[in-house]
């Protein structure tokens, strides 16, 4: 069972590259509906599925911002080269000093290409913002971080997002989780990616218990079908928000393990959860299974 994934230009921790053959799997065949996302992130789970019509949503505005510029072809593949050649030569010439000139203009005018450039020259693939909105993490310490393959590699990474979103009917809008899936139908598939409660993890404008609380109810009273990827268990603890929110519905598990944190000792495997309030048919099941096995064989 291959499923060839693709890597979208935007990088974040937690992105869920490895883990898209195995939510692939679970869509119901006869899936004819939009393709709804609450919390876009990156999108790489969206441009792998690759419906017809997608609908992405965040609330953080430089995500939304970035991909509309991109279908709007205000962002195009020469654009992203020729701006990261420049600045990463600057780089090179002048060091952290130009990235901290980037990241204080970016916080200033917000450019979506000087968001590509922070986020792909910070430290560790962070997205963090401080409490005034402004973009935080340090730089990575590599001069040479545009050097012309990796700039070849993220020009790239623009080309298949731009294909896939003239292909297809994909729009982004920058919003609530509770205001997206108070838009969609019972035809449409909702696939939640919430930060993970109660794990050391960053978000735009923060996650707590009462937002995961919201996100049961909101996803609960949804007529039509969900996705949600959450954390069931690592090493050390359990979610608890399995058994007290999550616990009637349907809960497919794998061990996944996480690049995250900055300290090795902080990198751990984590039982990861896809949770879904439709049952798989026989088929889906076996197809499920295959999927699984070759991604625990690497195959996939």
């Amino acid at each position: 069972m291959s499923f060839k994934v693709g890597v979208p230009p935007i990088k974040s921790q937690g992105i869920k590259t490895k883990l898209i053959p195995w939510i692939n799997s679970l869509i119901p065949s006869d899936f004819k509906g939009a393709w709804v996302e609450p919390f876009m992130g990156t999108g790489a789970v969206a441009f792998n599925v690759a419906p017809y019509h997608a609908v992405l949503c965040d609330t953080n505005l430089h995500l939304v911002n970035f991909y509309t510029a991109i279908a709007k072809g205000e962002i195009t593949p020469e654009i992203i080269n020729a701006y990261l050649t420049k600045e990463g030569a600057t780089l090179l010439e002048k060091g952290e000093d130009h990235y901290y000139f980037i990241r204080d203009r970016f916080n200033a005018h917000h450019s979506p290409l000087d968001f590509l450039f922070v986020n792909r020259a910070g430290f560790n693939g962070m997205i963090r913002f401080n409490r005034k909105g402004e973009f935080n993490i340090p730089f990575c310490r590599k001069p040479n971080r545009f050097a012309r393959a990796y700039v070849t590699k993220i020009t790239n990474q623009v080309t298949w997002v731009t294909n896939i979103i003239k292909a297809k009917d994909f729009s982004f809008k920058c919003q609530s989780f509770e205001e997206t899936i108070s838009q969609t139908t019972k035809d449409d598939i909702i696939y939640c990616d919430p930060p993970y409660i109660d794990r050391h993890v960053d978000y735009y404008n923060g996650w707590d218990g009462d937002h995961e609380n919201s996100l049961f109810k909101f996803l609960s009273a949804f007529h039509g079908k969900f996705i949600l990827s959450t954390w069931h268990h690592n090493d050390y603890r359990e979610n608890e928000y399995i058994k007290s929110l999550w616990a009637n519905f349907s809960i497919f598990t794998k061990e996944h393990f996480y690049h995250v944190g900055g300290k090795e000792e902080n990198r751990n495997p984590m039982i990861e959860a896809l949770i879904t309030n439709f049952t798989l048919s026989p088929q889906k099941i076996k197809v499920t299974r295959s999927v699984l096995s070759a991604l625990s064989s690497g195959a996939c």
